[in-house]
């Protein structure tokens, strides 16, 4: 059933303060995306300088922004998955296995930005 409550500044609060202790969770709890943060603080400011327009930039970055949002997506599942199911499941281990490939099929995104990208930019 929808909730009948209004979306007002108090929880859009609510919200945000939701998504600050995820973004937390993930740095406490996750090596992977600790090691994708600092990538991400390293090729951030490389991608805004070596992009030439604003939808350039945006792929440079934005792709780094989704392999996060991917890897917190993916730390969500397996630990739902590690606390319904302790013991090996074929689905189980299917869940987490198709979230890692979520991240590696991104992380395969920035390659291709940054390639393709950075490719046209020695050809010129």
């Amino acid at each position: 059933m929808p909730s009948t409550e209004p979306r007002g500044p108090k929880q859009i609060y609510k919200a945000l303060k939701w998504s600050l202790n995820g973004l937390r969770a993930s740095w406490v709890y996750e090596a992977s995306f600790r090691l994708e943060v600092y990538l991400s603080i390293a090729l951030f400011p490389l991608g805004l300088w070596l992009g030439h327009g604003a939808v350039e930039k945006a792929m440079l970055v934005g792709s780094l922004v989704l392999v996060l949002a991917a890897e917190i997506l993916n730390s969500a599942i397996e630990a739902v998955v590690d606390k319904t199911t302790p013991e090996f499941h074929e689905l189980a281990g299917r869940a987490k296995d198709m979230g890692s490939a979520a991240v590696f099929v991104l992380m395969l995104n920035v390659v291709l930005c940054w390639g393709l990208i950075l490719w046209q930019h020695a050809a010129m």
